[in-house]
């Protein structure tokens, strides 16, 4: 399997995991020392990665909540043992956008930080 297509295999379960809400497949993918930058609503957002999933599991999924599932790849980037992914995931309200920073130890593929902003959801209008 080619390091793009490993990759790819690497988003589908992030992906899944946060459409369901499933903690357990997102943590497949984290490096376990990952961190996550961001900004929500104005507020920087930085978090280790077992706080994240804590949070993760607590919350209601997108899946739960009978949203589609409307999560894409937008870039991928690999040189060598490393790749940079910008993701977009609609959930929630927002359309994160997700740069997602890869390592390759071992011959695995993981996500060794998140950093990421949202754009609003324009409102749904009733026809």
């Amino acid at each position: 399997m080619t390091s793009h297509h490993a990759i790819l295999h690497l988003l589908q379960t992030y992906f899944e995991g946060l459409f369901t809400g499933d903690v357990s497949r997102l943590r497949e993918v984290f490096h376990p020392q990952a961190m996550l930058f961001g900004e929500v609503k104005g507020t920087p957002y930085l978090r280790k990665l077992d706080e994240y999933l804590d949070a993760v599991g607590k919350r209601q999924s997108p899946q739960s909540l009978g949203e589609p599932f409307a999560m894409a790849v937008l870039a991928i980037d690999v040189q060598g043992p490393v790749a940079m992914a910008r993701v977009s995931c609609p959930m929630l309200g927002f359309r994160y956008i997700d740069f997602l920073s890869l390592t390759q130890q071992n011959g695995h593929w993981q996500i060794a930080s998140k950093t990421f902003t949202h754009v609003a959801l324009p409102a749904e209008t009733e026809s």
